[in-house]
C-alpha cells in the first residue's frame, strides 16, 4: 500500500502518547494534561484514541481504491477476519494470563464471567468494521450526511433515555442490560465501561473523518497550499461547533459525545494539515523518523507495550508487582510527577526499539 508520510507521524504520535498516558510510573503522579478529564471537559490525553480512530479512517482513503472493481462478497471476508481478530486481541488482553492475584496474595482462577467485553481494541475493532461498510457502499456526500445523521440521533438516545451523568447515562444503562455489570470496567467505582457499546457508534464518525480527510489529501495532492488551508480552516470551524454544542451537550470522552466527536475531529484536521506541510510541503521537510517508527507498525506495538504491562503487573518481586517494583527502585527516587513521567516515557522508548528493528527489517506487521 501506497504510503502517506504525514498520516504515518500521525498514526505514529498517537501510539506513542497513547502509550505515554497508559504507563505511567504511579497513577497518584500524573501532569495534568496526561489525565483524561474526571467527566465532562477535554484535555490533551483526550484528543489521543480519537485520533488513532481519524487515522484508521485516512488509511482507508488508501485501501479503497484497491477495492474499486470488487464486489462487497470480494472483501468482506477480509474486514470480518480482521475485525474478529482485532476485537479478540483486546478481549484477550483483559483475560490473560488467566489467573489473578487475590488479595490475600494467592493465585485464583480468572473466570470468564468476571471478564470486561469492551476496551480500546474492541473499540476499534467496531468501528473498522461499521466504518468498512459504510466506505464501501457510501459516497463521501451520503457518509457526510450518515455523520451527521449517526450524531443527532446519538444525542437524541442519550438525551430520552438517562442524563449525562456517571450514573445516570443511557451509555451504562445499556451495557448493564446487555452484558451485566461483572463485564464492564470498574475503574470509576461503579460498573461503567467509557469503551460501551452504545458510545462507540458516534466514535465511528470519527472514522469516517479520517476517511474524507484522507480522500481530500489524495485529490488536491498537488494543490498543497490549498489542501492545508482548506484542512486548517474545517478543523477551526468544527471544532468551534463543538464549544458551542456543549452548551447542550457537554464534550465527554467516556461517553463519547457528538460535541467530543466534533472537537476531536477538528483538531486532528488541523494536526493533519500541520503534518501535511511540515512532511510534504516545507522545503526543508522534517522527517519525525521517531513517530514514523510507531506508525508503521501501530497495532503490533500498542499489543506489545499491553502485554508487557500485563506481564510486569502480574510477576512480583518481593511481594510487589514487578511494574511497581521498577518505578520505586529505579525512577521513584526522581519524585513526584517527573519519575512517573520518566518511567512513561522509558517504557515506551522500549516499545520504539522494537518498532525500530521491525522497521529496519522491513517487517510490518498486519493483520
Amino acid at each position: 500500500m501506497h504510503r502517506n508520510k504525514a498520516l504515518d507521524v500521525f498514526r505514529g504520535m498517537t501510539v506513542f502518547l497513547m502509550i505515554v498516558v497508559n504507563t505511567p510510573g504511579s497513577w497518584e503522579a500524573i501532569f495534568e494534561p496526561l489525565r483524561h478529564a474526571d467527566w465532562h471537559g477535554f484535555t490533551p490525553t483526550d484528543w489521543v484514541f480519537p485520533s488513532f480512530l481519524f487515522a484508521v479512517g485516512s488509511s482507508f482513503a488508501f485501501v479503497r481504491r484497491r477495492w474499486a472493481d470488487k464486489s462487497f462478497s470480494d472483501v468482506a471476508g477480509k474486514i470480518i477476519r480482521r475485525t474478529l481478530i482485532i476485537f479478540a486481541l483486546g478481549y484477550l488482553m483483559y483475560w490473560i494470563p488467566f489467573v489473578k492475584w487475590s488479595p490475600e496474595g494467592d493465585l485464583v482462577g480468572f473466570p470468564i464471567s468476571e471478564t470486561r467485553i469492551w476496551g480500546v481494541l474492541q473499540r476499534i475493532a467496531i468501528c473498522y468494521f461499521l466504518a468498512a461498510v459504510m466506505v464501501f457502499f457510501l459516497n463521501k456526500r451520503q457518509l457526510i450526511f450518515a455523520s451527521i445523521g449517526i450524531l443527532l440521533a446519538y444525542w437524541a438516545v442519550l438525551w430520552g433515555f438517562g442524563d449525562y451523568s456517571l450514573e445516570g447515562n443511557a451509555v451504562r444503562h445499556l451495557d448493564v442490560f446487555l452484558f451485566g455489570e461483572n463485564h464492564l470496567y470498574m475503574g470509576d467505582g461503579l460498573p461503567f465501561d467509557p469503551e460501551g457499546f452504545l458510545s462507540t457508534f458516534p466514535a465511528v464518525v470519527n472514522v469516517i473523518a479520517g476517511y474524507l480527510a484522507g480522500v481530500f489529501i489524495i485529490q488536491n495532492k498537488e494543490k498543497s497550499y490549498p489542501t492545508i488551508a482548506y484542512l486548517m480552516m474545517a478543523g477551526a470551524a468544527l471544532a468551534g461547533l463543538a464549544y458551542f454544542w456543549d452548551l447542550l451537550f457537554p464534550v465527554n470522552k467516556k461517553i463519547w459525545t457528538s460535541s467530543y466527536v466534533l472537537l476531536t475531529v477538528g483538531l486532528s484536521l488541523m494536526v493533519m494539515g500541520l503534518l501535511t506541510y511540515l512532511t510534504d510541503v516545507r522545503e526543508k521537510a522534517i522527517s519525525f523518523k521517531f513517530f514514523d517508527v510507531f506508525g508503521k507498525n501501530p497495532l503490533f506495538i500498542y499489543l506489545l507495550s499491553q502485554y508487557l504491562v500485563i506481564a510486569l503487573d502480574f510477576f512480583r518481586i518481593g511481594g510487589q508487582s514487578a511494574y511497581g517494583w521498577i518505578y520505586e527502585h529505579a525512577f521513584a527516587w526522581i519524585g513526584g510527577n517527573w519519575g512517573s513521567f520518566a518511567f512513561a516515557i522509558s517504557f515506551s522508548l522500549i516499545c520504539w526499539t522494537a518498532g525500530w528493528w521491525l522497521d529496519k527489517k522491513k517487517i510490518y506487521v498486519r493483520v
